[in-house]
């Protein structure tokens, strides 16, 4: 089992269309992705783990176990961090082998080992004198949730070493919940979904068949009111009803993953068919530029179709980081590329956000304009953002390609080198770019033996102009934006792709119904989101920035920038606040905006805040003007 670490093992799923590459078998060797994966095992897991005994996170596994003494620390869910931190370690480990993060793994499974009752219940705050309140508020107390942390983690621990201690106490929580819960047993969802494709995964891992039946029992019966029928927890419809995506953000997009996982092993089409209706809802009406998604701080929740406001954008880490881990799901299901669409806008914005450029510190909450005063945490009390963010980017290379039947498919572009096996026959890929700043791309072909198969090349929606040679001769198909395209042919060692994709600065406008950003303009350069902040522009507010639809834009490399980021340059009008003086409104015939021209510099939106505090936005002002563009194409999943 050493040496496959898949983050999702649909490689048995009879309704996966791809099935996964182990993230051993790549190595990133960019400027952009591979010094992140340095800095989380090098600074952040360690930093985290700090974090973990300070906080008392660890401290209450020591207590359930009867080695320590005192009250339980912190919220009744902290032991999900526990298990992120681990899952995210076992991910990293398995790219970059580390024998100090190994021996801390292997010292926490233990304390995390001792807990566990003889029944195989775990959960350190329902221990002593909570014992008798298990499995009495599954709505409110995740006892379910932390269980399906757990899950994962050992999962994640045991492809990538092969050691089975935590995975053998996982199966055992397992088995003591699919005692209580299931048909002819106990009816009950958890409030906080998240074992559903937790308990599918674990099926992948042991075979087991009961873990798959309790995660479709947990879906299949969502929705009856068991847990109060609330549209916050997703009970208010049964999920092969819902047509619009609502309630907590990162619970609706966790139990969309679980479905979908459902789906892959039993092509429920029903599932699959909800699925695309809630997708459709959130991509169409409901996701920000960024990729983020919950537009309400109360509740952390979806809004209403179009209620996207920028400073009051809840757009919680995790949630982007589900919206990720959904896409990637439906993505294994169908093999279509607006889902990798989804995936690399929030990876490359709403995700990559959260964190500090340093590794050390995160935001929970990702707004879209601000006056300077959010600035990222070194941990919360609430600390499921942090080790979220940091077991998504530690287990980054698996996401890169997929195989299917005699097929190859190549998702996201980073410099580097991948090793895959495709249908018996070893191919080793080299790639080389310097995305996301530059749109070309060369892949180098080196199958071990030549033979015929298919390499699907993606094509990204924001990708207006692209074109692919093989071997410097130019293939006649025109590329489709938003596809893969297919690349049939009898591969050499030593043959070439190169794609060419043209990387124009784009302004993006909004849908007229989001009211908050009529005649705005965004700045998108690729797959990167740009906001403007003080930093970068101290002579005047950002906020009263004005952009004309003709004024010039370029872009420029700065290496010793943000770690070395592509800006952008432009001209632009700056309102004078000073003009109004002392009053708030000033009557429209009477009064006219004081304009000045200004020179500007945009940078990466999830660049922001590492620096000085002050004003940033995405939004920016801009003359109203009417535009069309063509429709986008359905969607075809044949």
């Amino acid at each position: 089992m050493v040496g496959r670490t898949i983050i999702n093992d649909t490689s048995k799923s009879p309704f996966a269309k791809l099935r996964p590459v182990p993230i051993e078998s790549i190595r990133l060797e960019d400027n952009f992705w591979s010094p992140r994966l340095r800095i989380i095992q090098e600074i952040t897991l360690p930093t985290q783990y700090d974090l973990l005994e300070e906080t008392g996170r660890i401290f209450n596994f020591r207590r359930a176990a009867g080695k320590v003494k005192g009250d339980f620390q912190g919220f009744f869910f902290n032991d999900s961090d526990v298990y992120k931190w681990l899952e995210a370690a076992a991910f990293s480990y398995a790219y970059n082998p580390n024998d100090t993060l190994l021996e801390k793994c292997r010292r926490l499974i233990d304390e995390i080992a001792a807990a566990q009752d003889e029944d195989g219940y775990l959960n350190t705050y329902f221990t002593f004198e909570r014992k008798g309140d298990r499995w009495k508020n599954l709505r409110d107390m995740h006892e379910l949730y932390c269980a399906g942390h757990l899950m994962q983690a050992a999962i994640a621990f045991y492809r990538a070493t092969g050691e089975r201690k935590i995975l053998d106490v996982s199966c055992r929580l397992a088995d003591h919940i699919a005692s209580v819960f299931g048909p002819n047993k106990r009816a009950g969802v958890p409030g906080h979904p998240e074992i559903e494709m937790a308990l599918v995964e674990l099926y992948r891992a042991t075979g087991n068949r009961a873990y798959l039946d309790l995660a479709a029992f947990f879906v299949d019966i969502r929705g009856r009111g068991l847990i109060g029928g609330s549209p916050h927890h997703i009970d208010h419809k049964p999920f092969r009803e819902l047509n619009e995506i609502v309630g907590h953000a990162v619970r609706s997009l966790y139990l969309n993953c679980g479905a979908t996982d459902v789906y892959l092993e039993n092509g429920d089409k029903t599932l699959f068919e909800a699925l695309m209706r809630l997708w459709h809802n959130m991509v169409e009406r409901k996701m920000y530029i960024t990729g983020g998604v919950g537009a309400r701080h109360k509740g952390e929740a979806f809004g209403d179709d179009y209620e996207l406001p920028n400073a009051r954008a809840y757009a919680e880490t995790c949630a982007a980081i589900a919206n990720f881990m959904w896409n990637w799901r439906m993505l294994l299901a169908s093999g279509v590329g607006v889902f990798t669409d989804i995936m690399e806008l929030t990876l490359y914005n709403g995700i990559l956000s959260g964190i500090s450029l340093d590794g050390k510190e995160y935001f929970y909450v990702n707004p879209l304009a601000d006056r300077g005063r959010h600035r990222r945490q070194r941990w919360f009390a609430c600390a499921c953002c942090p080790p979220n963010i940091a077991r998504l980017m530690a287990s980054l290379p698996g996401y890169f390609y997929s195989v299917s039947d005699r097929d190859l498919w190549v998702h996201f572009y980073a410099k580097g080198r991948a090793d895959i096996n495709v249908n018996g026959n070893r191919v080793v890929l080299l790639q080389d770019t310097d995305y996301p700043w530059s749109g070309d791309v060369k892949i180098t072909v080196n199958p071990e033996k030549e033979d015929y198969f298919s390499i699907h090349i993606r094509i990204p929606e924001w990708c207006r102009e692209a074109k692919v040679k093989v071997n410097d001769r130019e293939l006649e198909i025109k590329p489709q934006p938003g596809s893969y395209l297919e690349i049939n042919r009898l591969w050499e060692s030593g043959n070439e792709i190169s794609l060419f994709m043209a990387m124009p600065i784009e302004r993006v406008i909004f849908h007229p119904l989001v009211i908050e950003n009529t005649d705005r303009v965004a700045l998108k350069r690729g797959p990167i989101v740009y906001c403007v902040e003080k930093a970068d522009n101290p002579k005047f507010d950002v906020w009263s920035m004005i952009l004309p639809d003709d004024a010039p834009l370029n872009a420029e490399h700065v290496p010793n920038l943000l770690g070395g980021v592509t800006v952008i340059h432009g001209e632009a009008l700056a309102i004078n606040h000073e003009a109004f003086s002392r009053r708030l409104y000033a009557p429209k015939p009477d009064f006219k905006y004081d304009l000045r021209k200004v020179n500007f510099t945009a940078i990466p939106y999830y660049a922001w805040a590492n620096r000085e505090e002050g004003p940033m936005t995405v939004w920016i002002r801009s003359p109203e003007k009417i535009t069309t563009n063509p429709a986008r194409k359905p969607l075809n999943l044949s």
